[in-house]
Order: structure tokens, then sequence, then C-alpha cells
């Protein structure tokens, strides 16, 4: 959906599951590469998951591996946008990506 997004507003469309770092096998959800901005899709939040145990975002140690995945990105110089599925759905993320594009890029 979000490349979709990005094609009807004129936007490159971003590179999905994109290996950023050179020793790491961490990705990010959508990378547009030229401008170093990625972009997360974190579902789960909310999700209280399999015996309580969490969403693959809520859980304490998934949240500190998030933290250290999003700290790498910024030591290699790229800029992170994360959203929600319902914010991709409903517009809320392409208009965020847009805004970055022309306050930043454009």
């Amino acid at each position: 959906m979000l490349n979709m997004q990005c094609r009807a507003v004129g936007l490159p469309a971003p590179t999905p599951e994109y290996k950023f770092h050179p020793t790491r096998k961490w990705r990010i959800d959508f990378a547009f590469i030229e401008q170093k901005l990625a972009v997360e899709i974190n579902g789960g939040i909310w999700i209280a998951g399999k015996s309580g145990r969490g969403g693959a975002h809520s859980l304490p140690s998934n949240i500190i591996r998030d933290m250290e995945k999003s700290n790498e990105l910024s030591i290699l110089g790229w800029h992170l946008l994360q959203f929600t599925p319902k914010q991709v759905r409903n517009g809320e993320a392409i208009s965020t990506i847009e805004r970055y594009f022309h306050e930043r890029v454009l």
C-alpha cells in the first residue's frame, strides 16, 4: 500500500526490506536509499500475544532491540519515520513522508 501511495503523490517508490547495516542482518521495512530515509511500520504494539508475551514491538527485549537498530540508523546517517499499519491505511504515514520530502529533499 505504501508503494502505491508514494506513486500517487509523485514520490519515488521505496525499497522494501532493505538491509542497511554492513554487518548486522537488520532490515528497514521501507527505505528511500538515496535520501537515507527509513520507514518502519510497527504492527503489534498493543497486542498481548500468545500467553501474554506481547506483540513484536511491545516486548521489553524487542523494544531494546528496536532502540539499538534505531541508534545504528542514526549513526549511519539515516532518518527514521515510524508508523502503525492504521497510519498507513488512513493516509497519515504518506502525508508525513511527503512533508519529509518537501522539507528536506525537494
